[in-house]
């Protein structure tokens, strides 16, 4: 009895870390996609000809700081048009989620303007959203950490 007790214990522990195995594999590779969307936003959000709606849902939403949320297509890309033209880098701190239908990015960015002088640093937390077509952003929020004063 304590055997089958012991092998039915390893067997659930077994299935377990299988699955958080699995589960980090597919973390990890989506973790792989977003770095290389992230890798090349501004250049699609500096070309203000509508390229940088790839990245995002047909229904995403921006939630900059000090603003209400801008949602749909030709909202986000007025967004984009009227903002001034930097150069971004993002760092992943965390993936969060089942990477199933959506998961959560946390990270911290850099802003540049063209001249490379930095201009603002802070953080951002994105939902991403499993489509058809690719991992998109479907909820975009960041803010700076520098204070306004």
């Amino acid at each position: 009895m304590k055997g089958i007790i012991f092998l039915l214990s390893f067997l659930t522990v077994s299935g377990i870390g299988y699955a958080q195995s699995k589960n980090d594999q597919q973390l990890e590779e989506i973790r792989k996609v977003i770095i290389a969307s992230n890798a090349i936003y501004s250049d699609l959000a500096n070309k203000g000809d509508g390229s940088i709606l790839t990245r995002y849902t047909d229904d995403a939403c921006l939630m900059p700081p000090n603003s209400a949320p801008i949602c749909g297509r030709d909202n986000i890309l007025n967004f984009f048009k009227g903002g001034p033209k930097v150069h971004s880098k993002f760092v992943v701190q965390h993936i969060y989620g089942d990477g199933n239908d959506f998961v959560t990015e946390e990270s911290s960015y850099e802003l540049y303007d063209l001249d490379h002088n930095k201009i603002d640093e802070g953080k951002v937390l994105v939902i991403w959203k499993k489509t058809a077509a690719g991992w998109k952003m479907h909820r975009d929020m960041f803010s700076s950490n520098r204070t306004t004063h």
